[in-house]
C-alpha cells in the first residue's frame, strides 16, 4: 500500500506530475519557468531534475506558442501538459485551443487525438494583481471538444489530474489558486485516477443541494454546516468536471431534495450555473418546489485587492439564499 502525506493543493498536483511521467515516458510538461523555476507557485519543483530538459521545458514568454506547440506534440503522440501562469493570460491561447486542439479529433475523423492538457490557475482571493483572478471557465465549457475540469481539494487534484493527462482528448485543468497552500490532506501515491465528468457528493442531505466547484465548495461546505446547526440538512456535490456535466448525479440530488443552490465565483451571467439551473427546470421541475437560486460572483471585472473579497461569494449570502429557497421564495 502506498504511503499517504499530508498534503496542500500545489504539492498534490507536484506529485501527481511526478507519478505521471514516471509511468509514461510522453508525458511531457512545459510552460513560462516551469523547469528551473518550479512555476510561478513551485507546482513543477523537482521535475527538471528529475527527467531533464527534453520533458520539461521553460517556453518563452508566449501564451500562443505554447498553445501551439502543444497541440502540435498532442498530434505526434506526445501528451503535453502545459502551464499558463494565471488564467487571466490563457487568451493568446484561444486561437489554438478552440480552433485546433478542440477540433483535432472531428477534423481528422478519428485519425488523430489531441491528449493535451493545459493546466492554469483559476479564480480570486490571492490578492494578485489583474488578470490574475480571472474565474472565465464558462468560455471553455461552451466549447465542443474540451473538457474542463476543476478540483476542490488536494486528493481529487492527484486523482483529477492523473485522469486528465491519461484522456485522449484535450482538457482545460483549472486549479484553485486561494486553495493551493490553505487546505491539506492525506493523498496517498497510488497513481490511481478519478473518474472524470462525474460530480462528487461530498455531503447527503434531505432538505436542499448545494451545488458547488473549485474553490466555492470551502464556503458551501461551510455554509451546509451552519445550515445543520439550525436544522437545515444540505447536500452538497461538487461538480468537478464542468464539460461534460454529470447530469444524472444532479439531477437525482435535486429530485431528492426538491431545493437547489448553485454556487460560483464567476459571473452570474451566461455562467455554467444558469445552465445547470436550466437542465433542473427541463428535468427535475416536477420535483422543484422552489426557483433554483444562484450564489455568484458580480458582472464586473474582478475588483483589485482591497475590494477582492467583497466580489466573492460568502458563507452568509449561501445562508440566506439557501433559507430563501426552503420557504419557496426566489433568492
Amino acid at each position: 500500500m502506498s504511503e499517504a502525506n499530508n498534503l496542500c493543493m500545489v504539492e498534490a498536483i507536484n506529485l501527481a506530475l511526478h507519478r505521471a511521467m514516471q509511468e509514461d515516458p510522453d508525458v511531457v510538461v512545459l510552460g513560462e519557468d516551469v523547469g528551473g523555476n518550479g512555476g510561478v507557485f513551485r507546482a513543477t519543483v523537482g521535475l527538471l531534475d528529475r527527467f531533464g530538459f527534453r520533458r520539461v521545458m521553460d517556453t518563452p514568454l508566449a501564451e500562443t506558442l505554447i498553445a501551439g506547440i502543444s497541440v502540435g506534440m498532442a498530434a505526434q503522440g506526445l501528451k503535453p501538459v502545459a502551464e499558463i501562469q494565471f488564467m487571466g493570460f490563457i487568451y493568446a491561447g484561444m486561437e489554438q485551443l478552440v480552433s485546433h486542439a478542440g477540433r483535432l479529433r472531428s477534423r481528422t475523423r478519428g485519425r488523430l487525438s489531441c491528449p493535451l492538457v493545459v493546466r492554469t490557475p483559476h479564480g480570486a482571493g490571492i490578492h494578485a494583481p489583474e488578470h490574475h483572478g480571472e474565474s472565465t471557465e464558462a468560455l471553455f465549457a461552451h466549447i465542443p471538444g474540451l473538457r474542463v475540469v476543476i478540483p476542490s481539494s488536494p486528493r481529487r487534484a492527484y486523482g483529477l489530474l492523473l485522469a486528465a493527462i491519461a484522456d485522449p482528448d484535450p482538457v482545460i485543468f483549472l486549479e484553485p489558486a486561494r486553495l493551493y497552500r490553505s487546505v491539506q490532506q492525506l493523498v496517498p501515491d497510488d497513481g490511481k485516477a478519478l473518474p472524470l465528468d462525474t460530480c462528487f457528493t461530498l455531503r447527503e442531505g434531505q432538505d436542499l443541494t448545494l451545488i458547488s466547484w473549485g474553490a466555492a465548495l470551502k464556503e458551501t461546505l461551510d455554509a451546509a454546516v451552519m445550515l445543520a446547526d439550525e436544522g437545515v440538512d444540505a447536500e452538497v456535490i461538487d461538480v468537478a468536471t464542468l464539460k461534460p456535466l454529470d447530469t444524472e448525479t444532479l439531477i437525482a440530488s435535486v429530485t431528492k431534495t426538491g431545493r437547489c443552490v448553485i454556487v460560483h465565483e464567476a459571473a452570474r451571467s451566461f455562467g455554467v450555473g444558469a445552465e445547470i439551473a436550466a437542465l433542473l427546470h427541463e428535468h427535475a421541475w416536477q420535483a422543484l418546489r422552489a426557483p433554483v437560486a444562484r450564489v455568484t460572483g458580480f458582472d464586473c471585472v474582478i475588483p483589485y485587492a482591497r475590494q477582492e473579497m467583497a466580489y466573492l461569494p460568502d458563507v452568509q449570502s449561501i445562508c440566506r439564499a439557501a433559507k430563501a429557497t426552503l420557504r419557496g421564495e426566489a433568492a
